[in-house]
Formats: structure tokens, sequence, C-alpha cells
């Protein structure tokens, strides 16, 4: 199958905070379709599975502010500059749960949002885990559920749990339990 080329002209930032860039490329396709393409760029994320001994794993709940709902998800956070996947997993496991882990175990990959950004969420799973805490962000108030892996796939069933980087990280976790 043959795909337009897209060639980018220019790149130019509409506006700017400390989590991610409004961006506006000009674009053309095949040397004869100008436009312009606006999305959000990121460092990208990390998300963590965390797993007790006994198999239970341990979700956070918040409030989601777009969405005025509570959502159950794992830990997860966008990736600071200069600052590696796995680092920021760490960073954001100490931060939501008040865990840390001696065993982090890269799952996957996967775009969260594609066609409006290109940021990429990278999942571990996290091991070993002990206590270790870091300050969570001002903003966050969560709560810390531990929930053995039936009771999750149930409040997916459900639509309890309706995060997508969560649900995307549960196929990535379920793809990795199937291939042990």
């Amino acid at each position: 199958m043959f795909y337009k080329k897209w060639d980018r002209i220019s790149t130019s930032v509409f506006k700017q905070n400390d989590y991610w860039s409004y961006m506006i490329d000009e674009y053309i396709i095949d040397n004869s379709i100008k436009g312009n393409y606006h999305y959000v760029h990121t460092n990208g994320s990390s998300m963590i599975i965390p797993i007790f001994e006994d198999g239970t794993l341990l979700l956070i709940e918040q409030y989601r502010y777009l969405n005025n709902r509570i959502s159950i998800e794992f830990p997860c956070g966008g990736v600071p500059p200069q600052t590696s996947y796995e680092e920021n997993a760490i960073k954001e496991l100490r931060e939501e749960t008040g865990y840390n882990s001696n065993n982090l175990l890269y799952l996957g990959e996967f775009s969260p949002y594609t066609g409006a950004s290109d940021e990429i969420c990278k999942v571990y799973s996290a091991k070993q885990l002990f206590i270790d805490p870091l300050s969570p962000d001002v903003t966050e108030d969560l709560c810390i559920k531990k929930l053995d892996i039936d009771e999750v796939q149930k409040m997916i069933e459900e639509n309890i749990i309706w995060d997508g980087l969560t649900l995307a990280a549960w196929a990535l976790f379920q793809k990795n339990l199937r291939m042990k």
C-alpha cells in the first residue's frame, strides 16, 4: 500500500506550559496539498502497574476535572525534561502510592491520543514494592486501592474503570501474563 508522504515545512509553538506545548506545523502532502496541523507535544508519560507479592494490584482513585468524575487508574504521569521513562515511573509510583520498587519491568507502549498528540506512554510493572513516599503534586487528591486481578477485570467490564490509559496498560499487562 502506498501512503501519501507528509513533509513538515515549519513548526511553531502556539502556547506552552510546564506539561506540554501546543504546536502548529505547516505541512505539504505529495508536493501539492498544504495545510496546518495543530497538536499537543509532550515528552511522553510513564504508567506503572504495581504488583504485591500476593498478586494484588495497586491503583489510585482520583477526581478528573475535565470529566467531572472519579477515576480509578494505575499511577501515571508526564515525563519531565531530562528524565527517562524509567526514572519517571519510579517518581510517579512514589508520589502517587508511597511505594517504590526493586523490580521494574517494561511491558510495552502506546499512543494515548493519536492524531491530537505525539505522546507515547510506556507501561511498566513494578514488583518487590517497599514503602518510600514522595510528596504528591498539590493538585492531586489520591486514594489508594488494592485490588486483585479479577476485581480489576470486573471493574473494567462494568465501566467502573474507564480511564483510557489504564485500559491500554491493562491490555499490555494481560498480554504479558499470557506470555508467561
